[in-house]
């Protein structure tokens, strides 16, 4: 259905880096893990691949925040620490595919959203 991928500049995340942005962000679930967090640096790797996974699905989708909501998508991880999206968004059979990395300066997402 659709590929979307982000690289986001984790200095630019932390310039902006405030309650309000961080809400508009994270799911209620991720906001859990995020607030558990002792690590400043461990926060701004979760916060800056957490935007790049939601920019890929919004690029992947091509619909941007007006037709949907950072909120509408979480960026959970199994048992195995593989990245995985829970979503209400989608109505039909859609399998989200998410892979995040870092490095002490980037994050990058990529998303594979296909029709099961």
């Amino acid at each position: 259905k659709g590929i979307g991928v982000d690289l986001v500049e984790l200095s630019r995340i932390k310039d902006i880096c405030d309650e309000r942005f961080i809400s508009r962000i994270l799911s209620d679930e991720e906001r859990l893990l995020y607030e558990d967090m002792t690590s400043e640096k461990t926060k701004l790797m979760f916060l800056g691949g957490r935007f790049a996974a939601k920019e890929a699905i919004f690029k992947a989708i091509s619909k941007g925040p007006g037709d949907t909501n950072y909120n509408d998508f979480s960026i959970l991880k199994d048992e195995n620490g593989k990245p995985y999206v829970k979503t209400s968004f989608f109505k039909n059979d859609e399998v989200i595919h998410v892979s995040i990395t870092h490095t002490d300066t980037y994050a990058i997402a990529y998303v594979i959203i296909e029709i099961s």
